[in-house]
């Protein structure tokens, strides 16, 4: 599990070598919003070059306000504009919040989203979709949602989100981290992105190694050509970065190409696996029998496995009381 914040000019004057500091490994950085260069967020510079120095790894999200798949493709170009001569080492995010956009219906955040992440990927980039649980299980087909990255917002002890593997999560929007004054959004990553990143090229990356297409053999009558394979954890990547769609289709098309599904997926879950946690209940038990500390202490140490500290304790009272 990997640990990461998101941050826009709404964060002034981030000290990032601080942020680094304190454990935080990577950022999301908001680029811009809407459908011109001129919405370039205002701190975007700025705090693109403080995090590479600070030796953050780096990712961005595209903030839209599109009314028509014509509008998203203008968003992506106008974010292709913005980031392009700069490296990210996490996908680079259609970001889909607007109520007035999810009053369109599913068809309509469909294609949005094939849109924006589309025009992206046409430049190179590894296209992803943040959006909340709630969103994602109504308005997003479980098709669309599982072609991209995915970053799941959910402020909650545990995600609950299963229609597809996502990549990120964020989990709360009212952390405090050392070097930023105010809150900021906590995020936890279980995708293993800058490799994903650097060895398929995506980003401003350029691919690692070229491997051949096809091998040359001598035989006895000439030469003939065969198809190179690729490794189970070159293939579990290109699945992760959703380069063999989904479900059925995905295993339709692996088998076609003379691969091992079984294999191959089971290595994607292993790059995707997440700690399993336990319930409010099972915890507020430990926690009474002083398996989580005291005060401060069982606080961070709750945050720090991934559990919402205000539940657990509200349980523990609760728990207590009846006792």
């Amino acid at each position: 599990m990997i640990k990461g914040i998101d941050v826009s000019s709404w964060q002034d004057n981030i000290d990032f070598g601080k942020v680094k500091a304190s454990g935080i490994d990577f950022v999301i950085i908001r680029a811009g919003y809407g459908r011109e260069t001129s919405q370039k967020d205002n701190c975007f510079e700025q705090n693109y070059n403080a995090a590479k120095a600070a030796g953050l790894d780096v990712g961005a999200y595209w903030y839209s306000y599109a009314d028509s798949a014509e509008d998203a493709v203008r968003e992506a170009k106008a974010c292709v504009e913005v980031i392009k001569g700069k490296k990210f080492e996490y996908p680079i995010f259609f970001d889909l919040e607007e109520q007035s956009q999810f009053a369109k219906g599913k068809n309509f955040c469909d294609s949005v989203i094939k849109a924006f992440c589309g025009e992206l990927e046409k430049h190179g980039y590894l296209a992803g979709l943040y959006c909340s649980t709630y969103y994602l299980n109504n308005y997003v087909s479980n098709s669309v949602a599982g072609k991209y990255a995915l970053w799941v917002a959910q402020y909650n002890y545990r995600c609950t989100y299963t229609a597809n593997k996502y990549g990120i999560w964020q989990y709360s929007d009212e952390g405090r981290v050392n070097g930023i004054s105010g809150n900021v959004d906590m995020n936890y990553c279980y995708t293993n992105y800058p490799i994903i990143v650097k060895a398929e090229g995506y980003n401003g990356y350029r691919k690692a190694g070229v491997k051949k297409a096809s091998t040359v053999k001598t035989t006895a009558t000439g030469t003939s050509n065969t198809s190179a394979k690729k490794s189970v954890d070159e293939l579990a990547k290109e699945v992760i970065a959703g380069k063999w769609s989904a479900g059925d289709e995905r295993k339709q098309k692996l088998t076609a190409a003379g691969y091992d599904y079984n294999a191959v997926q089971k290595r994607v879950n292993e790059l995707m696996s997440k700690p399993k946690l336990k319930t409010v209940d099972e915890i507020a038990k430990e926690v009474i029998q002083g398996k989580w500390s005291a005060g401060d202490e069982r606080k961070q140490k709750l945050t720090a496995a991934s559990y919402d500290y205000g539940t657990i304790q509200a349980k523990v009272n609760e728990l207590m009381k009846n006792q």
